[in-house]
């Protein structure tokens, strides 16, 4: 992983649009960016969609970073095309007026995905059963190793709020796991 000043260089040659600078970056981020599209979506398609989206993105969007953590950067806009791809699936889902509302039948269809192979381990059944807004906040900070500095920054929430946040998800957790 490049760290300060070769990151600045690699940045700044993308900001210059050499194509090799851009490589290094999608051989960098690629298996983060990716680990957390998936984590929030349990499904490899999705992830693989949301991730080349990403890197449109981030050629499109280079231009726009002005410095401070590109971790952060990085990642608000990663965020940012989850959020689109909830929205986008919220208006499928009424569309087809496909609502699924009770726990019971959310479980029965992770549990197969679970059986075809979709979800790999008791963990991602448990934190689908979270929220949204906490199994991000979760999958931000441990996944994809952001800081809650950059965290806050991101979701534009004081640390303490990010905190606060994180410790209740994890507590949550804590209690569907049964630790």
């Amino acid at each position: 992983m490049a760290k300060g000043d070769d990151l600045a260089r690699i940045v700044n040659g993308c900001k210059n649009s050499d194509a090799e600078c851009f490589s290094q970056i999608v051989d960098i981020y690629s298996s983060r960016c990716y680990g957390y599209f998936y984590r929030l979506t349990c499904n490899t398609d999705i992830s693989d969609e949301l991730l080349s989206e990403l890197f449109v993105k981030l050629v499109k969007k280079i231009g726009s970073y002005k410095g401070g953590s590109f971790d952060g950067w990085l990642f608000k806009i990663a965020n940012n095309i989850f959020h689109d791809y909830l929205r986008a699936k919220q208006r499928r889902k009424k569309m087809m007026e496909v609502l699924m509302t009770r726990r019971e039948d959310i479980e029965e269809v992770l549990e197969s995905k679970r059986s075809e192979g979709e979800v790999s381990d008791r963990l991602q059944v448990k934190l689908a059963r979270l929220d949204a807004d906490t199994r991000e906040l979760i999958m931000l900070r441990f996944y994809s190793q952001l800081s809650l500095k950059e965290i806050a920054h991101m979701r534009s929430e004081p640390i303490g709020t990010t905190l606060s946040k994180l410790h209740r998800g994890l507590k949550r957790l804590r209690e569907l796991i049964g630790c």
